[in-house]
């Protein structure tokens, strides 16, 4: 409970900071590990050469030992006059290698001049009795001339290895906070260089409104993670820019639509009412009745592609393409039965099933067909087939076609090719951008192709 203030004070800081103490903790963890290791295997090393040495010096003995027996004096300059019984100061030893030769009992034979006691005979220790400091033992076992058994023992000072980590430690404790300062400034400073585009990024992406979607955020130059984070929130931007400008498009174009019937209706109610006998009462229920009807069909489009925007989900069943195809053609048939309306042609029809929303793939096969018929001279061709993993829907007419620029443009809202025609004809030029919609949310295309005899072909492609 203690560390919580703590950890949350740390949890607030920013990406800078704990990038850096998380970086200077890891590496002293480092340091001080790597130090401790290197003191043992520094103390390690030069105790393995002084007992390397020592064991040379007691093998070198013991072979003397073999040869002529036990030497009368040990370690003796050839020049000291002094007494050989003296006995030297132990601090005076403490520099010295120490022999000495004693039989398998333990009785002492011969040893160093000055030597205060005897050596052990074994090297398990490392202290000896009345010298200072800690020592290295090396012991061996010699047979001399006259049969006797006899135990050499030398025994090495390891003031050196004291001495050589005694030195190291304080350049270690100078030199690891000195690492540390670098580690942490190094940290601070890259992390700071790393971040800085970030908050340039930060700070435009924090002006960016409704109304300055066209502002975008500044591209690092350099290829990496913050480079593709600014070049996705510029793609992101972009979207949101053609989604904002697609619906204020949207609202003008749908405001400009409901507002020719309006005032179509209000033009004949102030007629009725300021000439009440201009219009007769079959002509006013006439003349108010088709521009509700057309009001109610863009009304009924406009809900169709809000519900497209909006990602509903469609209802998937198996749906008989060729029975929505027979049923349009059927209707247009009888809707031309007077002589007025074009030729159907449903002989390319053929069962083909897929999965969908019955309604909404209805909606795409009647709006087809009833812009082929808006368009047509005299022909409508419908057909159906199967291709690869696809169902295909094709609508022909024999009308002017669809130029080649103007075939990814008649999908979008409230298009018109042919201004004047659609409008007399109750076109609001939503038909063919619900199909798209529509067909878009069953996973498939819709294309504009240009027809064998004339006039254009609109194909539908779904998956089977």
């Amino acid at each position: 409970m203690a560390d919580s203030p703590a950890r949350g004070r740390l949890s607030r800081a920013s990406v800078r900071v704990r990038t850096t103490a998380a970086a200077v903790v890891v590496v002293a963890l480092a340091l001080v590990v790597g130090a401790v290791a290197l003191v043992w295997l520094l103390r390690a090393s030069l105790t393995d050469g002084l007992e390397t040495g020592a064991e040379q010096r007691a093998d070198a003995l013991a072979a003397q030992v073999e040869a002529s027996g036990p030497p009368g004096v040990l370690g003796e300059d050839p020049d000291d006059t002094e007494d050989p019984d003296d006995t030297e100061d132990p601090e005076d030893l403490a520099e010295d290698v120490l022999e000495q030769v004693a039989t398998d009992d333990g009785a002492l034979v011969v040893a160093t001049t000055g030597l205060p006691r005897g050596l052990p005979l074994d090297d398990g220790g490392e202290r000896v009795a009345d010298l200072p400091g800690r020592w290295v033992l090396a012991t061996g076992d010699a047979e001399g001339p006259d049969g006797a058994d006899y135990v050499v023992t030398v025994a090495v000072p390891a003031e050196e290895v004291d001495d050589s980590v005694a030195a190291l430690v304080p350049l270690l404790a100078l030199g690891l906070p000195a690492v540390l300062l670098v580690v942490g400034l190094t940290t601070w400073v890259v992390v700071g260089r790393a971040l800085a585009p970030v908050e340039r990024i930060r700070a435009e992406a924090e002006a960016v409104g409704g109304d300055a979607l066209h502002r975008r955020v500044p591209v690092p130059p350099a290829r990496d993670e913050v480079h593709r984070l600014a070049e996705t929130l510029n793609r992101m931007l972009g979207r949101l820019e053609d989604s904002a400008t697609r619906q204020r498009r949207f609202v003008a174009d749908a405001s400009h639509e409901l507002r020719s019937p309006l005032a179509s209706l209000r033009q004949t109610a102030e007629v009725a009412r300021a000439h009440p006998g201009a219009m007769d009462e079959g002509e006013l229920a006439d003349a108010t009745l088709e521009e509700t009807l057309r009001m109610q069909r863009l009304v009924e489009s406009l809900l169709v592609l809000t519900r497209a925007d909006a990602g509903r989900r469609t209802t998937r069943v198996e749906v008989d393409l060729d029975d929505l195809a027979l049923a349009e053609a059927s209707r247009l048939r009888r809707a031309g039965a007077g002589g007025s309306g074009p030729v159907v042609d449903a002989t390319g029809v053929v069962p083909v099933r897929v999965l969908g929303d019955p309604v909404a793939l209805g909606q795409v096969v009647r709006n087809l067909v009833d812009n082929a018929a808006r368009h047509a001279v005299a022909e409508v061709v419908l057909e159906t087939g199967e291709e690869p993993g696809h169902a295909v829907l094709r609508v022909t007419d024999d009308g002017a076609g669809v130029p080649v620029e103007d075939r990814e443009r008649v999908f979008e809202r409230f298009v018109r090719l042919d201004e004047a025609r659609s409008r007399d004809a109750g076109g609001s030029g939503l038909g063919l951008a619900i199909v798209q919609e529509i067909v878009r949310a069953h996973g498939g295309t819709v294309r504009v192709l240009e027809a064998t005899g004339g006039g254009a072909a609109l194909e539908v492609r779904l998956p089977r």
